[in-house]
């Protein structure tokens, strides 16, 4: 890999090995404890984050390299510099860069003029870092991933668009329930159907958010109205309720499911506490797998595991 800016940019056969690598990096956190000595990482964040950031900052230290934590109200980003010229700029000083940011145009521009990896820590098209730690998490407690049905409520987000590519690529059903006009992008669906028709795994875009948790061996939700989106909050609380991640839900799929969501959660709107507290929840896990899968990424990008 040179960049990793979507899911998309991992082969069918990168995914096993970056799990494979995360899981021996989540049993034996001591494992590459220096493989990265003498580097640094910039991570630039232009939205708010919990988890992504400190995942980020604390794997880069515990691989042995130094995290440069920047805002982009830090940069001459935010005194109208181009993109392309920080990233001429911060290649000659950092190993890596790391950009959680809005438009995927940003990151795409990005990799253009950097001269190191660039990694997509979540842009307003893909949230490629959370799906690994997302199939990591499943196969932690499912076993084999291939011939699993996941499903996924409520906007047809990035979130959605990483399962999408990630769970297609490791051979499993993908369903998408969403409400009418907030499906996800007709390109990525076609994508996830190529990959799918390849690895034999499935695709399914439906609004019948029951007919999605039938027999499901996991159920996941995101926010329904993301960072940007605030001005449509209101609209959005009118037609999502039908795709709450609810106990009814829980009934309906099969009953060793698990239940992710990639945080922050609105309990009570796409999740209730019910469900993200219950023996199903796995959410924690979850947001731990971060870190791992994180660290096995920056290995495999600078190619030293």
């Amino acid at each position: 890999m040179r960049h990793y800016l979507s899911v998309d940019d991992l082969s069918t056969a990168d995914l096993p090995e970056i799990l494979d690598l995360a899981a021996e990096l989540k049993a034996d956190p001591s494992a590459h404890a220096r493989s990265l000595a003498g580097r640094a990482i910039a991570l630039i964040f232009e939205k708010p984050s919990t988890r992504t950031r400190v995942s980020f900052e604390v794997g880069v230290e515990q691989l042995g390299a130094s995290a440069v934590v920047l805002s982009s109200g830090e940069l001459q980003l935010g005194r109208g510099e181009t993109i392309e010229d920080t990233g001429r700029v911060l290649s000659r000083y950092v190993d890596a860069i790391v950009l959680r940011t809005f438009e995927q145009e940003r990151l795409e521009v990005l990799s253009i003029t950097s001269t190191v990896p660039v990694v997509n820590a979540l842009s307003d098209f893909e949230h490629p870092c959370q799906a690994l730690a997302d199939l990591l998490t499943i196969r932690d407690r499912l076993g084999e991933l291939s011939g699993r049905v996941l499903a996924y409520f409520g906007d047809g987000n990035n979130v959605a668009h990483s399962l999408l590519l990630a769970g297609t690529k490791a051979g499993m059903t993908v369903r998408v329930a969403t409400p009418p006009g907030f499906e996800p992008i007709p390109q990525v669906v076609h994508r996830a159907e190529e990959i799918a028709a390849e690895t034999g795994g499935a695709v399914e875009v439906t609004h019948d958010s029951e007919e999605a948790a039938i027999g499901a061996n996991a159920l996941y939700t995101d926010v329904w109205t993301s960072m940007g989106q605030d001005l449509e909050s209101d609209e959005r609380a009118l037609v999502f309720p039908a795709y709450q991640l609810s106990q009814k839900l829980v009934d309906l799929a099969d009953p060793e499911v698990i239940v992710l969501h990639c945080l922050p959660a609105h309990r009570g709107q796409e999740i209730t506490d019910e469900v993200i507290d219950g023996p199903r929840s796995v959410v924690w896990d979850q947001a731990e797998n971060r870190l791992h899968t994180q660290k096995a990424l920056l290995l495999r990008l600078f190619g030293v595991a």
